[in-house]
């Protein structure tokens, strides 16, 4: 029996050491400069911060001061304008890699520009080539017209319609290559953009600047 009872205060002994261990110790020094210690998160050091220290006196966590509602929207604002400009940074790096993957050096950012340029160009003659079409069109109609002393209301119906037929489509090809030159003045502001940066990354890079141009 006494062997029994010797057992079981060991026991007892063992469990209460290791609570006595896993026991959390709160500091702080408060508002008006005095150190404070407890057992549990200490309510006169809420609006600053405070250390959880182990059993041994050592360090566990530093917890900071609780906010008010106010205080605490401040901060949730404060920490999303900071993911806001790092994810910014994080997107113009990614497009700074991009711009010196794409054109390493302004030879080839040079002769992208005339490509794309070259092929609206292509698109622009095509229209220019219909309007040709479309005047001469308008020159054998006006002819016809003659027959009738320059009245559209006295020619017949099949005339008016090609009259109008051959304005309307003049009319949309006129704006089509306003449009297309529209097209070449974005291309080449893009182009202007993307090489006031690229000059920059070019000489960080030591990349050569390649031939002259715009």
């Amino acid at each position: 029996m006494t062997a029994f009872r010797t057992a079981a205060v060991l026991v007892v002994g063992s469990l209460l050491g290791a609570a006595a261990l896993a026991q959390s110790i709160y500091t702080c020094v408060d508002s008006r400069g005095r150190k404070l210690t407890s057992d549990r998160p200490i309510a006169e050091c809420n609006d600053r911060e405070q250390l959880e220290l182990n059993s041994s006196g050592t360090v566990r966590r530093k917890i900071g001061p609780s906010l008010t509602a106010p205080e605490q929207a401040a901060l949730e604002k404060k920490q999303r304008e900071e993911a806001l400009a790092k994810a910014r940074l994080e997107e113009e790096k990614r497009r700074d890699r991009a711009l010196l993957t794409r054109y390493p050096n302004k030879s080839v950012h040079d002769q992208e520009r005339r490509d794309a340029l070259a092929q609206v160009d292509v698109v622009i003659e095509a229209a220019r080539h219909r309007l040709v079409t479309l005047q001469k069109q308008r020159a054998d109609i006006n002819t016809e017209l003659e027959f009738y002393k320059g009245d559209p209301a006295r020619a017949p119906a099949s005339l008016r319609r090609q009259l109008e037929d051959n304005t309307q489509a003049t009319a949309i090809q006129n704006r089509f290559i306003a449009d297309q030159e529209e097209e070449k003045r974005r291309i080449n502001a893009r182009f202007d953009e993307d090489l006031q940066r690229l000059r920059q990354l070019w000489a960080l890079s030591g990349a050569p600047a390649g031939t002259s141009g715009r």
